[in-house]
């Protein structure tokens, strides 16, 4: 590999034949471009499904208590079914190695008042574990944290549009606005990419809220987020198990789909990432068949190599070398013009994914990119397969005999 004179003859045999390294220095390059190409165009492609269907927390599951419609366990129909504090816990227990945030929230419109000005708003009672649910961006000051739910503090975190009609152009940052004849003092502002209606929303500590109304420990909803690594599948079956480990405690029926409502994102992602993963293979494959067009290509040359350097050969052999040195200058040979050859590719690739970057949103391609590992797993493969390209028609070339060669 590393010897002086074989590099020279390599280089030499180069000079003398640009056109054929060209071409096939080109089958390879085009071929790992591709690939690289249609892959950062099939990541841009999921990158733009994400954000463009799913807003909130894309593992999101949701519990509401409903009315039920069978009897069951003694109970008659029609029952009014109530979520409480207990429920939320149960389902820590049982479930909390494969949930990354669980919350429960109270919610109800009130009157807020500040000085002269009023309104009817959203007031929201939660964890703080909602910012991330919600992904809630704060624009001054902070959010809810788990020292304001112990101590039970009277704060509030208002939407961006209950700051312009409540204080103007005032910083309402400790200020105290009334809710329900209760002061509550704001200690931070946020925007919702959502829309409008998500700005008008004020978030207070849900302990502090049920305490106002009574001690009451009842909640409206409960959410939860799964873990990243689990599949929508997976995600499903885990709603369903959530949802009959409730649905015992509330003593509501199985087949009673009304007592206990689930919304689960992963039903409604289930088929549209199945459909993306197939697009994802066929980018892949179609990528996958270009590099062995290349190598295909290599491979090819390579016989044209060898048929044309068969006097050459027979020269060597006559000479005393041996087969392994004729394999080995063929396969460096191959090898060298592969790499670089892959390595330009793969250049041009990342070079024509970072022009295009996010030019073409309206059509869901944001953000075009492909991990280093696989860029090197191609070239790597591409390395190989072309040494192994290389080699069948060295070993061949190693094979002929001296006079045959010399006669040919």
């Amino acid at each position: 590999m590393f010897n002086l004179d074989r590099w020279h003859e390599i280089f030499y045999s180069i000079k003398q034949n640009k056109l054929r390294t060209f071409l096939s220095g080109l089958t390879i390059s085009l071929g790992l471009f591709i690939f690289i190409l249609l892959s950062g165009i099939g990541n841009g492609l999921k990158n733009g499904f994400s954000l463009q269907f799913i807003l909130d927390s894309p593992n999101l599951i949701s519990y509401i208590p409903g009315i039920t419609s069978r009897a069951y366990a003694g109970l008659q129909e029609y029952r009014t079914i109530t979520l409480k504090n207990e429920d939320l816990d149960l389902i820590n227990k049982n479930y909390s190695n494969q949930l990354k945030y669980k919350t429960s929230t109270s919610s109800s419109s009130e009157n807020v008042f500040y000085k002269n000005e009023s309104g009817n708003y959203s007031i929201i009672a939660t964890y703080p574990e909602k910012k991330y649910i919600e992904k809630i961006i704060i624009t001054s000051g902070r959010y809810l944290n788990n020292y304001d739910l112990q101590n039970e503090s009277k704060f509030a975190v208002i939407g961006r549009l209950v700051q312009k009609d409540l204080f103007k152009n005032e910083n309402p940052l400790g200020k105290y606005i009334n809710i329900g004849n209760t002061n509550y003092k704001v200690i931070g502002v946020f925007n919702n990419k959502d829309g409008d209606n998500y700005e008008r929303i004020i978030y207070i500590p849900i302990r502090t809220h049920q305490k106002q109304k009574s001690n009451t420990d009842i909640i409206n909803q409960i959410d939860v987020v799964y873990n990243d690594n689990i599949s929508p599948t997976k995600a499903i079956e885990l709603g369903e198990n959530i949802k009959t480990t409730l649905k015992t405690k509330l003593k509501i029926s199985k087949e009673d789909n009304n007592g206990l409502i689930v919304r689960n994102k992963a039903e409604n992602m289930e088929k549209p990432l199945a459909f993306f993963n197939v697009i994802s293979f066929l980018v892949l494959f179609i990528g996958f068949g270009t590099i062995m067009a290349g190598i295909i290509g290599i491979s090819n040359i390579m016989v044209f190599i060898v048929k044309e350097r068969t006097k050459e050969i027979g020269v060597r052999k006559a000479l005393g070398a041996h087969p392994w040195n004729i394999i080995g200058l063929i396969l460096q040979e191959s090898i060298f013009i592969t790499l670089i050859s892959g390595i330009f590719g793969a250049l041009v690739g990342i070079l024509v994914l970072n022009l295009i970057k996010d030019r073409y949103v309206e059509i869901l391609i944001i953000n075009p990119s492909v991990s280093w590992k696989l860029i090197l797993y191609a070239t790597l493969a591409l390395v190989i397969f072309g040494a192994i390209a290389g080699f069948i028609p060295a070993r061949n070339a190693a094979k002929i005999k001296p006079v045959e060669a010399l006669k040919d």
